[in-house]
């Protein structure tokens, strides 16, 4: 659905889980509340703060087609697709299995090395877990302002539900802190530990946000069994019967540990010249200033 026809421009793609056009009773019950959908731990939304939650669950970009991104870790757990496709690639058919949320996991020096999101575990008739792997998932930060639209919308829903919102600081997906700052230390230090141990992950990330990654070399296609890595990527796709959004499995890619790693925590380097010249520009202008840069000869050094 194009996004012009769904609302006007501003940033709030999802507010307790509804579009801020649907006024349903629903709709009104959930964001009255301050209620998730998306099984979190508790009813209610614990985004940023339980007490007065940020209940933003995916934001628009701009003006285009484009779906809403997610920004709540939480909402990848509408009627929890992704743990049944995570369950598809760890575990071999048939097998009886759960999920258990937010497990510390810790090196051999027992440091922590973080929470993993979701632990699915194999178990026997017994009860006793046969194998376990882990299912991260990573929503995307914001940069800007989100907190502005959403507390004009909750101070009156129902007038706000046609806002345009043009106020400074306008709030959008920060994919590259999501992935440098998030992502890839979890991959160094839970997905270190998992690898060693020869468990399966899986990471669970929004169409969007996958886009902006490096290009992952992905495993042959008759290897997909003995990869590493699923990565399990995710769409929202706008019902206009019921006026809301749903999550949608859009593909998977089957990735190696250290070649996904390497891609994601490596830069690609820009032309020398450009640092060169800003270089230039600095000693210049320290120059021009009065002052002379400290240099020194091996005899300065070797005297000191």
């Amino acid at each position: 659905m194009r996004r012009k026809n769904l609302m006007s421009k501003q940033p709030l793609a999802e507010v307790f889980g509804f579009p801020i056009t649907n006024a349903s009773k629903d709709a009104k019950r959930y964001q009255m509340n301050r209620l998730c959908p998306y099984n979190n731990k508790v009813p209610n939304c614990t985004k940023d703060k339980a007490e007065d939650p940020l209940g933003v669950c995916s934001l628009f970009e701009g003006d285009d087609d484009q779906s809403p991104t997610i920004v709540c870790p939480v909402r990848f757990r509408q009627d929890w697709i992704i743990t049944v496709e995570a369950a598809k690639f760890i575990f071999p058919p048939n097998s009886k299995w759960t999920s258990l949320t937010e497990v510390r996991i810790s090196d051999k020096y027992g440091k922590s090395a973080g929470n993993i999101d979701i632990v699915l575990v194999a178990y026997d008739d017994a009860g006793h877990i046969t194998d376990f792997g882990s299912l991260e998932v990573q929503g995307v930060y914001i940069s800007g302002n989100i907190t502005k639209p959403f507390k004009q919308f909750m101070e009156a829903p129902d007038i706000q539900r046609n806002m345009v919102w043009t106020g400074p600081n306008y709030p959008r997906p920060d994919y590259l802190s999501s992935s440098r700052k998030r992502l890839a230390p979890q991959m160094i230090y839970k997905g270190g530990i998992l690898k060693a141990w020869r468990k399966k992950q899986v990471v669970a990330v929004h169409k969007n946000f996958y886009a902006t990654l490096p290009d992952l070399q992905p495993v042959d296609a008759d290897k997909e069994a003995n990869a590493d890595i699923a990565w399990q990527i995710y769409d929202l796709k706008y019902n206009p019967d019921e006026g809301r959004y749903k999550l949608v499995l859009d593909r998977v890619v089957y990735t190696m540990f250290e070649p996904a790693l390497e891609q994601i925590t490596r830069a690609e380097a820009g032309p020398v010249k450009d640092f060169t010249n800003k270089l230039q520009e600095k000693l210049t202008n320290k120059l021009e200033n009065g002052y002379a840069p400290d240099t020194y000869t091996l005899a300065d050094l070797l005297d000191r």
